[in-house]
């Protein structure tokens, strides 16, 4: 039985499956990822994209966060892929307990996925630093330099985590308690170098392990079985 057999057998004997995803799941829907070699990481800029979406940054260069922001992180034409539908019918099946999440662009959501983690926020929530209005995504695209709230006139901030801020603890717990309890854990699209999101793996208690991606990670080994491809035409192979 060659990999993809096993890990399509795996997801029909499996009841509590967990998905833990990276940039790679949403490559095929047209959204650029940060280390592949043709991502942002690989392009020139006046800084480098760790620092113009740090905190820092954020706070000094508002002006030039936005407009780096608008350009490259608001893909809002884009839309689900095989692997996001897939994983929201496995859901609507009862087979997929949860996606937990390190992208920022809601297409799980759009998919009808609806128990879905998002380790990094998303661009589709924004709010006033000051008075806490929200704000959709098209707000902030059709917005000149630095939006400001049409409340108060405050500052608005991406619902997003930025480089130098925490992850939110709560968020955390609940993607901890989801993979303690799966039977099946499916890593898909991630490189898993960023931390402390590529931790969660080790509160995985099962032997069913299955790592999806393009390249290597530094869990290979940790694998049960590791599949190397795009997640979108593994995913489509899935019968339910």
């Amino acid at each position: 039985m060659n990999p993809t057999e096993q890990f399509l057998q795996w997801v029909k004997e499996s009841g509590n499956i967990v998905f833990f995803g990276g940039a790679g799941v949403s490559t095929e829907s047209g959204i650029p990822d940060f280390r592949s070699v043709d991502g942002l990481y690989n392009q020139e800029y006046d800084y480098p994209p760790e620092t113009i979406l740090s905190h820092t940054f954020y706070m000094q260069n508002t002006s030039e966060f936005y407009r780096f922001y608008r350009n490259k992180m608001l893909c809002l034409t884009a839309k689900p892929n095989a692997a996001h539908k897939k994983l929201a019918e496995l859901e609507s099946a009862g087979k997929l307990k949860a996606v937990i999440t390190q992208n920022i662009d809601g297409l799980h959501q759009a998919a009808g996925s609806r128990t879905v983690l998002e380790l990094h926020g998303s661009v589709h929530r924004n709010y006033c630093r000051k008075c806490g209005r929200l704000y959709d995504a098209k707000y902030i695209l059709n917005s000149k330099d630095c939006p400001v709230c049409e409340s108060c006139g405050g500052d608005i901030k991406p619902d997003v985590v930025l480089y130098e801020e925490g992850l939110d603890d709560d968020t955390m717990r609940q993607s901890i308690r989801y993979i303690t309890q799966a039977d099946m854990l499916i890593i898909g699209g991630t490189s898993l170098a960023v931390y402390p999101a590529a931790r969660l793996i080790d509160y995985y208690r099962g032997s069913r392990l299955v790592l999806i991606n393009q390249s290597t990670t530094p869990y290979d080994h940790r694998a049960d079985l590791r599949i190397e491809g795009k997640i979108g035409e593994i995913f489509s192979e899935i019968e339910l």
